[in-house]
């Protein structure tokens, strides 16, 4: 019982790996997962109008083939826990980075439009294992006292991949003369904005075996002297090796496999908690912010801005991203996660209902007036400060604090699955959406975020400062 009041008797809460440097690195090298993850799911952005043109498709054809990746995560991201406890983390990451390598090179070098759908969705296969085996590595890998902070690396690599992604497809469209079909290398931009993913993919694969499989998988598979190799290595040698490898064991043993049946209760089939989860997974997507990443080139030249400076625009939103990221990472654990979604929505509302405004205007020589475009490129600049500074970070917060002990992986399962689902509709809705009324989509956009505000009063519960234990 003194134990348990005390902390670990290995010693772990209080352990300091010898080399922070070393497991800086680890994570850094798990998080490529994350950077690819952002780097996958934004880098279409570039390619959307020279594929409409490449292949003489409509907008709902388009949008098909834009949001087809989405099954693939929703694939990826439901067997990649099972792929991982049979063959490894490590396994698990080598296999992804196959795949975002041939993803990458088939969506550069496609036959036709079956085929580059085709590609997309093993991209996003690799996107939804990349989405859980990376949190989960650096979780394992990471000494306790510093899991929050290595644990952030996942969440800043996907907003950097992001980024990243724009400013490369604004340097290929440059040496292409700003033209997305024109040719350079002997390919057309769109391609080797496709096709450059091979790099990082590739990056991705050489790291994964510069770092150790997880302690808890080696438990897991019996392997316990690896395990205590690499337990020192990550946690320094002042831990109890033997006592850490079966305070583990026994807790791997008590651990609730928790089953989807174990969900269901009450007048409307879930668990009031998991109807809660999924709605905030459902609000995360549906104020719009996917249109910021997938449609923000072919958004900005509907209304009339060259394809170079709607480029240049879609890469300072990622920065911007960036930066609401930060910003959520140093509040979170100050101010709370429930007063930040408050501020992100009514933010995200009065954001979205300046741009729904600025595209209401009539084009005037196929461009939007002066004061409305001026209006249109600050407020979507906000709209994705407002989301990334909130809903970006606290909506997976909450997803990973709120649910109690013996249901929390199932039910972060349904909520991610329902986040996918919200995610696809968006993705896939656009395009049209946007040709039958820009500003009435923006409206819809408005409404939801505005709809988030009484939702998170009502039936949000803060989860500052309280144990896991005591959720639910």
């Amino acid at each position: 019982m003194t134990s348990t009041t005390r902390g670990p008797a290995s010693g772990a809460r209080e352990a300091h790996p010898d080399h922070i440097g070393h497991v800086i690195f680890i994570t850094a090298a798990a998080a490529m997962g994350g950077f690819l993850f952002g780097y996958d799911s934004s880098v279409i952005n570039g390619a959307v109008e020279a594929i409409r043109s490449r292949y003489d498709i409509g907008s709902a054809t388009l949008a098909q083939v834009i949001a087809i990746a989405l099954i693939g995560c929703a694939i990826g991201a439901a067997t990649a826990g099972r792929i991982a406890d049979r063959i490894g983390r490590i396994r698990c990451m080598q296999i992804a980075s196959l795949l975002f390598t041939v993803s990458a090179v088939g969506s550069a070098l496609p036959f036709a439009l079956w085929d580059l759908a085709m590609w997309r969705i093993i991209g996003g296969f690799a996107i939804g294992m990349a989405s859980v085996i990376g949190p989960a590595y650096i979780a394992e890998v990471s000494p306790p006292a510093y899991r929050g902070r290595l644990g952030a690396f996942q969440q800043a690599a996907i907003v950097i991949g992001i980024a990243i992604s724009q400013l490369v497809n604004y340097g290929i469209l440059q040496l292409a003369g700003g033209d997305q079909r024109g040719k350079t290398g002997g390919l057309e931009a769109w391609q080797w904005m496709l096709g450059v993913m091979v790099v990082p993919a590739v990056l991705y694969g050489l790291l994964s075996f510069a770092i150790p499989e997880s302690p808890r998988f080696l438990i897991s598979v019996g392997k316990k002297d690896r395990a205590r190799r690499i337990l020192e290595e990550v946690e320094g040698k002042d831990v109890d090796l033997d006592v850490r490898v079966a305070e583990i064991e026994t807790a791997m043993h008590r651990e609730h496999k928790s089953r989807f049946k174990d969900l269901l209760g009450g007048r409307f089939g879930f668990l009031p908690i998991v109807w809660v989860g999924i709605g905030l997974s459902v609000f995360q997507q549906l104020v719009g912010i996917n249109v910021a990443f997938y449609y923000s080139a072919t958004l900005w030249q509907s209304v009339g801005i060259d394809p170079s400076d709607s480029f240049f625009y879609s890469f300072t939103t990622s920065i911007i991203n960036i930066v609401g990221t930060v910003i959520a990472m140093v509040l979170v654990d100050r101010v709370g996660r429930k007063p930040l979604a408050l501020v992100g929505s009514t933010g995200m509302a009065v954001a979205l209902a300046c741009e729904a405004w600025a595209f209401s205007a009539h084009l005037v020589d196929g461009k939007l007036p002066h004061t409305q475009g001026l209006v249109a490129l600050a407020a979507a600049h906000a709209f994705v400060l407002f989301f990334a500074l909130s809903w970006g970070v606290v909506v997976w917060v909450f997803l990973g604090e709120m649910f109690p002990n013996r249901i929390r992986a199932a039910a972060l399962g349904v909520a991610a699955s329902a986040q996918w689902m919200a995610n696809w509709a968006i993705t896939a809705s656009f395009p049209s959406l946007s040709e039958w009324n820009l500003s009435g989509t923006y409206i819809i956009y408005a409404c939801f975020a505005t709809l988030s505000i009484p939702f998170v009063l009502t039936f949000v519960k803060e989860t500052k400062g309280k144990a896991l234990e005591e959720m639910g």
